[in-house]
């Protein structure tokens, strides 16, 4: 149905040598096409993963809970509630090291068939989820053989590690947004802190044809609307409303012709919202009936047709 909460998600448990962490597969229960996301929970004082980096893979990561050193090429910055960490492909050999009292955050990535990943203390490479043939060895058991991450003095943070309390916050209707992953932070993926004030609503009911967008709720609650395209109307459909709270994670894949829009009830709605970028997107806005072309600039209404409209009478027959 594309909404699923993180308190009905099951959870994995893994644990080898210094890494310890229990793994909730938000995105799949949610059902998200190009996008995975995922609640981690880390074991005081111990890592989710190796050290590792991505060829294609883009990775996001916000703080909800604990405290903990990123751990980016051997330098470690502190991090906390409201941090968010970004991670393009191809960067920073990277991990986290979860302080005394844990550190729970979510992660997302962009999913490439091609992808390689590469874990450098125990040199395995990985192609997809396969590692690379000729290894009778689980790499993640060489990692929980070798000796733990040096850790020394934290460092000031770089730029791919930013605060919600940091950016400069923007305001339009009943809307104020954090943009955290922003196209100077990233480049496959926006991402950004959003709160809708008690009983408004955020952006118009719309739908992309490229982009995948995936909605987390962090606090309050409220309604999601799901709006038919016009070709469904004809045939009957009528727009849903679906009741949210904190906990719910709501997909929204590309190419699916049902827009969404949120409201906040009367707490209002604060919400992390995760989008890829496509140069080619379409996005219909259904109540307006406008077409935004992403790529171009340009956005325009136009009059939806039944599919023979104009088409000689002939085509229509037999």
């Amino acid at each position: 149905m594309g909404i699923a909460h993180w308190d009905d998600v099951e959870r994995h448990h893994r644990a080898k040598g210094e890494m310890d962490a229990t793994w909730q597969l938000l995105g799949r229960a949610a059902g998200t096409n190009d996008v995975g996301v995922n609640r981690v929970r880390v074991a005081p004082g111990k890592l989710p993963t190796p050290p590792h980096s991505h060829g294609a893979s883009e990775e996001v990561y916000f703080v909800l809970g604990g405290s903990g050193l990123a751990w980016q090429d051997g330098a470690i910055h502190e991090v906390g509630p409201g941090d968010c960490v970004i991670h393009t492909a191809n960067h920073f050999e990277h991990t986290f090291i979860a302080g005394h009292d844990g550190l729970d955050y979510l992660v997302y990535g962009t999913r490439h068939p091609t992808e390689i990943g590469w874990l450098p203390r125990s040199r395995a490479i990985r192609i997809g989820w396969p590692w690379v043939e000729g290894r009778e060895d689980d790499p993640w058991d060489v990692e929980a053989q070798v000796p733990p991450l040096d850790v020394g003095e934290p460092s000031p943070r770089p730029d791919n590690i930013l605060h919600v309390g940091e950016v400069e916050l923007e305001r339009w209707g009943a809307v104020v947004t954090a943009p955290l992953a922003t196209r100077e932070r990233s480049q496959l993926a926006g991402f950004h802190w959003e709160r809708i004030d008690p009983a408004g609503t955020g952006s118009p009911p719309h739908c992309h044809s490229e982009e995948e967008e995936v909605f987390v709720m962090l606090e309050g609650d409220g309604t999601l609307e799901l709006w038919p395209s016009p070709r469904a109307e004809e045939r009957g459909a009528v727009r849903e409303d679906l009741p949210i709270r904190a906990g719910h994670v709501v997909a929204r894949p590309p190419g699916t012709a049902v827009g969404h829009a949120f409201r906040a009830g009367s707490s209002g709605l604060t919400m992390l919202i995760y989008g890829t970028r496509k140069p080619n997107d379409l996005a219909y806005y259904p109540r307006s009936k406008k077409i935004n072309f992403r790529g171009l600039g340009v956005i325009g209404r136009i009059e939806h047709l039944e599919y023979w409209d104009g088409e000689p009478v002939e085509a229509t027959e037999g």
